[in-house]
């Protein structure tokens, strides 16, 4: 049997199920996820990732597909068993890069533009991880996990290959650290670092000797654990490449202090910081086309990753910086140029929208392009906009614009089957006076088959972050859908803290974990319910994750009342031990105002912990055992707690998942778990 064909079959080991009926979780994890959408150099053919789900294998492959700008059928151009990623286009249109893996080694690949048979044009000993392609097209900036101290030798590769192939042979397991962020995300470090090196194609196509970049540096180019090439960019004529890089000696576990570093891809110099006086985060470097300016984004606040990203321009030659958009109050993504140079566009979170904006570059004003949902991604052509957006009610497709966001048409359709089957909740955002009669926003989803003088049961949803946000997008762990499909109608509320309402509203949380969020999330609910009379108060729950987790376990002491039962994934359930055991340390000290040892009241103010003898509702607490975020010893004090109390009370552990549920089944027995606990506390149902 074919590979493709095999995966194919092996897909649809998930029950199918009849149609019409409501979206559930084996709906949401068979969609079909569009991703890293670019446009080739004409403008004409668009190249994207399309992840399919193998249910069997618990997993998901991806390939590279094209499409036309016009619209049109999409054509795949590689076989699901490579498991490409990341397309990229050659300077001449010709030809697609992307990577997957060769002898279980992630490499450079390329196949023809018009189909054909994908070849690797590298055959490194170890995974590249990320890569961009120089703007002739005649090298490759890319990543590689190396050891520190392989960096010196001529050779990194080899001697990191070396040193791995080693400790492989050590029946000794045990890893000794002198310095902290031994762990991170959900790995243990081993000592390597992903550093950044170039190498050119030859005339056969292949790569060549690489060079190390980012020599003396001992920083993660791009960032752990998410980062990617958006990090680094090569100048117009391929001579400099710009990337960022955290300063690991300012104290890496407790510092958000990246700083923007250039260096010659001949390997001539060494790597040049343009932001050292910055102590804050800057990031995503991006060269103008005319090579006068370098943009990136900063933040002005030491230790805090939350907040404002400032759009900056460097003079190249006088090093001379401004901001642009100063009196813009958003914090902006990743950056790029139009054609004339005249404009740049971003997105950012925008009261529950996540849209795209177009900002002048002159004056600094920002125009909304493309509001309604999420733009999860986008590419500028010299003539168009290529926009990757969903909704509360779809998953992500393609979309094509111009470049002032008008004549906006939908160019793919990849999961049109399914969706015509699905019956979905129709959502309504609402508005009330919160904490300290601010202008507070939250939404509302029906339950699916909403029918006007019921009252149904309700799943009141608390997001994390905590600086967040609930907005109108497609999600893949916590969607509202799969809970109005249920049965069951969905109330969350963007309180205090929550992102896309301004810098001040976000900064509001820090220091007050307990407070004005919580005085929004009472008023919220009050609101909901005189508005929506259809919400049944008496057969409510309250749920969520990371800060959501957090604020079940502060409410499950301190606002108890209204709850039938409560569920509590990867939460806080004592402050002041995860101020010691989470590996981002800068987090909880900035949120707390200092270290424990330094403000140990703070961290008490708003500690769930204790609360304890004020528990009474049934909980059901979730923990992924490779969340170092919030360690696994948070969720068993929160499930002893209950325990203890004699609180009905369960326990799901996923011990192959991290701060998220990203497998398949896993996902699949996630809801189904949760679901079953709402409705066990609330008899799901109309009345």
């Amino acid at each position: 049997m074919k590979p493709l064909i095999a995966a194919l079959l092996l897909s649809l080991a998930v029950p199918v199920l009849a149609a019409p009926h409501p979206f559930e979780v084996k709906d949401l994890v068979m969609m079909e996820r569009v991703s890293d959408q670019v446009l080739s150099p004409d403008g004409r053919t668009i190249a994207l990732q399309l992840r399919e789900t193998d249910y069997a294998a618990n997993k998901g492959r991806n390939s590279i597909w094209t499409v036309p700008m016009a619209g049109g059928k999409p054509t795949r151009l590689t076989d699901v068993a490579l498991n490409a990623t990341t397309p990229r286009w050659s300077a001449d249109g010709k030809s697609i890069y992307f990577l997957a893996s060769r002898d279980d080694v992630s490499q450079l690949w390329r196949v023809a533009a018009a189909g054909g048979e994908a070849e690797a044009v590298g055959n490194l000993s170890l995974d590249i991880g990320s890569y961009k392609l120089s703007p002739d097209g005649k090298s490759v900036a890319f990543s590689v996990d190396l050891f520190f101290d392989c960096t010196p030798d001529p050779a990194p590769i080899a001697c990191t290959r070396k040193r791995l192939d080693k400790a492989a042979d050590d029946k000794a397991s045990g890893l000794l650290y002198s310095e902290g962020f031994v762990r991170h995300w959900d790995q243990w470090s081993d000592g390597r670092r992903s550093q950044l090196l170039v190498a050119s194609l030859g005339t056969d196509g292949l790569l060549g000797e690489p060079v190390l970049l980012s020599r003396g540096i001992n920083g993660d180019v791009p960032s752990k654990p998410f980062g990617d090439d958006s990090e680094y960019a090569f100048s117009p004529d391929g001579a400099t490449v710009y990337f960022d890089v955290r300063n690991v000696s300012a104290g890496e576990p407790w510092s958000t202090n990246f700083d923007i570093y250039s260096v010659a891809t001949d390997g001539s110099s060494e790597p040049t910081n343009h932001t050292a006086d910055n102590l804050a985060w800057d990031a995503s470097p991006l060269p103008s086309r005319d090579g006068k300016t370098l943009y990136y984004l900063a933040m002005k606040r030491p230790g805090f990753e939350a907040d404002r990203f400032a759009i900056m321009a460097l003079d190249l030659a006088s090093g001379g910086t401004r901001e642009i958009a100063a009196g813009w109050d958003r914090s902006a993504g990743a950056l790029k140029e139009s054609g004339d140079g005249k404009t740049l566009y971003t997105t950012t979170d925008d009261r529950g929208q996540h849209p795209l904006f177009a900002i002048d570059v002159a004056t600094g004003k920002a125009t909304q392009l493309v509001g309604d949902g999420q733009v999860a991604g986008f590419d500028v052509g010299a003539k168009a906009l290529l926009i990757a957006r969903n909704d509360l009610r779809r998953p992500t497709d393609l979309y094509s614009a111009d470049l002032r966001g008008r004549n906006l048409k939908q160019v793919t359709r990849f999961n049109a089957s399914r969706m015509k089957d699905l019956r979905t909740g129709e959502f309504e955002f609402f508005t009330f006076a919160g904490a300290a009669g601010a202008n507070v926003q939250g939404y509302v989803v029906k339950p699916v088959g909403y029918k006007a003088g019921r009252k149904y049961p309700v799943a009141f949803i608390i997001h994390g972050g905590p600086q967040g946000a609930m907005g109108n997008d497609f999600h893949y762990r916590w969607n509202p859908q799969t809970y109005a499909g249920q049965g069951f109608a969905v109330v969350t509320v963007n309180f205090h803290g929550s992102t896309g309402y301004g810098q001040a509203f976000t900064d509001a949380i820090s220091n007050d974990w307990g407070g004005k969020p919580l005085e929004d999330l009472k008023l919220g609910w009050a609101a909901a319910l005189k508005k929506y009379p259809f919400l049944d108060a008496d057969r409510a729950c309250a749920l969520g994750a990371s800060y959501g987790g957090y604020m079940i376990n502060w409410i499950a002491g301190n606002w108890n009342e209204p709850w039938k039962c409560l569920v509590t994934h990867d939460g806080v359930f004592d402050t002041r031990a995860m101020g010691y055991e989470t590996e981002e340390l800068w987090f909880s000290e900035w949120e707390n105002g200092g270290t424990v040892y330094d403000n140990p009241e703070a961290y008490e103010k708003f500690n769930p912990v204790n609360h304890v003898k004020d528990w009474k509702v049934p909980m059901l607490i979730v923990q992924g055992d490779k969340d170092f975020r919030i360690p696994t010893t948070q969720g068993l004090a929160a499930f002893n707690a209950a325990q203890r109390r004699g609180i009905p009370s369960e326990l799901l552990v996923f011990p192959d998942e991290n701060h998220w549920v990203l497998k398949p089944q896993n996902s699949v027995q996630w809801h189904n778990t949760v679901n079953d606990w709402l409705k066990r506390w609330t008899s799901a149902g109309t009345k």
